[in-house]
């Protein structure tokens, strides 16, 4: 039998892989970092058991290329989610560590 609190974990980590493998690569600039937050918010949250999502993208690392834009990378994602399943409610994040983009489990609480 897996627990609320499991199943809550499982869906934090699943969205916040999709959403990385979905988004890297993305053609970004400056000026429309905070569409693209909105659009990732707002696309995510739609999703079963997500009541909460932020997610914010580092501007300094959007460095334009020829054309006068840059691709999301990973290093560029500052994300928390909450999920809440049944009774379980999960609080998971997706940042950069300075080597890697990891994603780790902020809290995990249960209602009565």
């Amino acid at each position: 039998m897996i627990s609320d609190r499991e199943q809550a974990v499982f869906e934090a980590g699943i969205k916040l892989g999709a959403l990385y493998h979905q988004w890297v690569g993305t053609p970004i600039s400056r000026a429309t970092a905070s569409s693209v937050e909105t659009a990732i918010e707002q696309a995510v949250g739609l999703q079963p058991y997500v009541t909460a999502i932020r997610v914010r993208l580092n501007r300094d690392l959007m460095t334009a290329n020829p054309y006068g834009y840059s691709e999301l990378t990973g290093a560029m994602f500052s994300v928390e989610i909450t999920t809440v399943y049944g009774k379980a409610r999960c609080v998971a994040t997706l940042d950069y560590t300075g080597a890697y983009p990891l994603m780790s489990i902020r809290s995990i609480d249960e209602t009565p």
